[in-house]
Order: structure tokens, then sequence, then C-alpha cells
């Protein structure tokens, strides 16, 4: 699969673009690429163009939403999308959520032809199911090397007795009689302006432009059912503690057929009762004795792959930071992997015994053991001025 171009990028604006750049940018993208915009191009044309009008409205969703786009500037395309990708998989789906920014450009609203036609009038209006949410607690080892997920979620699915309709049969669906189909009405309202017309769903059938006579008995004629179902999530390596991913057509089926929401999976990191995460670096902290301090020594450290020997150096002294290169969290976007950081402190122990206070007091007399005081801050600052 194509790596995803980045957002900014595929709309043509700049990283600090405001919402009316972004409309703007994405109206012209959409308008050229419009099915209705494709008449008389070949196959391949028509695939191209219905790529790029999904890849502008998946741009569009994400930077037009303060939270997404603040995810996707701080993760890239794993903030938003994750192990699904992302992204819009049907061009209805695009209509549904970004009918208003076409405007009068095509009918206002009512799609033709191009990628395969779709129908006008707000009661052929593709419906969406609501999106779902689950929280998901990974472990240090989950988020360094990624984990598959299996989720098992309680959803609305689609009836299948009736297909989703919510009829008993297809002969118990009738076009509306008030609205002959469309899905809504107009009336004639006075105003201060004078007579002014007024549109609203059809309160017969609810703006869906069809009446059932006889409902499914399975599903009451909801057209949907209560079920379990297991989801398996990929979440990459990488992931940061609430970040949220995006499994598109897992959420819930709507009412009387149309599209499946989304399952949103939250990402929540345990605590490590080693390391402390300070972005793509780890954090550990190593008491050392005072001997080994002042000698050196060989010292057994965790890492997340397991125990490794590190060196301490002859002198070492507390607060030292040691590096080990390659031995932290994996970039969620595959930008290499950062550092496992050790903070070396000097364990001073409280209890000691008289043989070691001895020993300690005739060390405490040696010159090598008498700190070197560095000038104080404001002599430094002299000498810095």
């Amino acid at each position: 699969m194509a790596e995803k171009r980045d957002y900014y990028e595929v709309l043509g604006v700049s990283k600090n673009a405001t919402k009316d750049e972004l409309k703007k940018a994405y109206r012209k993208l959409a308008i050229q690429y419009h099915p209705d915009r494709q008449q008389g191009k070949t196959d391949a044309e028509k695939k191209e163009a219905e790529e790029k009008f999904k890849e502008a409205a998946e741009a569009y969703d994400v930077l037009s939403d303060d939270t997404k786009r603040q995810r996707y500037d701080q993760f890239g395309h794993a903030g938003v999308g994750g192990a699904s990708g992302g992204g819009f998989s049907d061009v209805n789906d695009i209509f549904s959520h970004f009918g208003d920014i076409f405007g009068d450009f095509f009918g206002g609203g009512s799609f033709g032809g191009g990628f395969g036609g779709f129908g006008g009038g707000r009661g052929n209006a593709v419906r969406k199911g609501s999106n779902l949410r689950v929280r998901v607690k990974l472990n240090l080892s989950e988020v360094v090397n990624g984990v598959e997920k299996k989720i098992k979620i309680k959803k609305k699915v689609t009836c299948t007795a009736c297909g989703g309709s919510g009829a008993a049969s297809a002969n118990d669906v009738q076009t509306c009689p008030d609205c002959k189909g469309s899905g809504y009405v107009v009336r004639v309202v006075n105003g201060i302006f004078g007579r002014m017309q007024q549109q609203s769903p059809c309160p017969r059938c609810g703006g869906e432009g069809k009446i059932i006579t006889h409902k499914c008995p399975h599903c009451n004629g909801e057209g949907v059912v209560d079920a379990e179902e297991t989801v398996s999530v990929k979440i990459p390596a990488g992931v940061a503690d609430g970040m949220q991913l995006n499994v598109q057509g897992k959420g819930n089926a709507p009412r009387h057929g149309g599209i499946n929401g989304d399952l949103l999976v939250l990402i929540s990191e345990e605590d490590h009762p080693d390391f402390e995460r300070d972005g793509s670096d780890l954090i550990y902290d190593l008491n050392i004795s005072f001997p080994d301090a002042v000698l050196g020594a060989t010292v057994e450290i965790p890492t997340v792959e397991g125990a490794v020997k590190i060196k301490i150096e002859e002198g070492t002294q507390s607060g030292k930071i040691l590096r080990l290169r390659g031995k932290g969290v994996p970039d969620v976007n595959g930008y290499g992997r950062g550092d496992l950081l050790v903070n070396v402190q000097v364990f001073v122990p409280k209890d000691i015994t008289k043989d070691e206070r001895k020993v300690l007091e005739k060390l405490q007399e040696s010159p090598s053991f008498k700190p070197k005081n560095k000038s104080g801050f404001f002599d430094r600052m002299k000498d810095f001025f």
C-alpha cells in the first residue's frame, strides 16, 4: 500500500493555515475531482479522480477538526488513523459528511453519474451509524513492539432477516405520500420580510422518504439488532497514552441501511515499575554504591528487551546521565527509535557499623575525598560579563 501523503501537502496549504484557508483549499480540490466532473474520461482516470477525491476529504476531515489536527501534528498519520488507515472508503460517505462544501455547484447536493451514480434528495442521503469508543491498556513491551488486540464489543448490527430495511418484506416499504420520497416538506410562512418558504424534515417518515407498513418482527422495524463482535485491532509501535486510533466501519450500523460508524480506540499506557517515558526516550534511575562510584564497576540494568551490562567509570558523579542509544521507544511514524537514559545516583547509607564509621573517618581526612567546590553562581556571572 502506498505511503500516505502529508495532509497539508494534499490540500496545498501551510501548517499554520486557518480554517477558512483549509475549507477554501478543500472546496477547490473537491470540485476538481467531483464525480460530475469526470464524465467522458477513461475508467483509469475516473479511478484516479476518486482516490484524489477521497484523499482530499480525509485530509480536510482531520485538519478542520481541532482535536484531530492537534493529534496529527504531534503523532502524524498514526495519531488519527492508526492501523485502520483512516479516511473514507465510500464516496457517499464523503457527501454525507461535507455536502455543504459543494453548495449549488452540483444541484445543491444531488450527485449524478460520476463514480457510479448517487441519488439526490434528502430522502436518499446516506446514513451513518454512531461511533463506538473503547479504551485499550498497553504495557511498555506492547508499546515498544506493537501489538494486535482482540476487542469484544457490543454494537448494533444490520438485521439479517430484513437486510436492514426494517420491513417484513419488500412490498411493505412504500414511498412516503406526504413528501413524495424527498424526505422533506416545504411550507410557506409569513415573516417580517414577507412570505418565505421553509423546508423541514417530513414528520410522517422522519426524513427517510419512505414508510413501513408492516415491521420486521425480528428488529421491530429498526433495521438493526443488538449483537457482540470481536474486532482485531493492529496497534503500531510507539503509540502514546491518550492517542486515539480509528477503525473504520466497526461501529454501530445505522437504522434502515447505510454506512457503519467507526470504532475509536483510545490508548491507555500502563505505568512501568522501572522506566519513566519521556516521548521516545525511557529514563531509568540507577543507584550505585559510593565505592562503585569511586572505583568504577560493571553493573546490570534492565531494558525492554532484557538485562544488559554497562560500565561505570571511575569517579562517576551523582546525577550523571548515561545514554544507551536505540533502547527507547520507536517513533510512531517510523522515524527511528529513542534512547534509554540512565540517571546515575550515588547511594548514601543512613545506618553504618562502627568499623565502617572508622574507615570513613580516616577517608574523611584524606585530601582525595575533600570536594573541590567551584566558584559560586554570582562569581561565575562576573566572569561571564
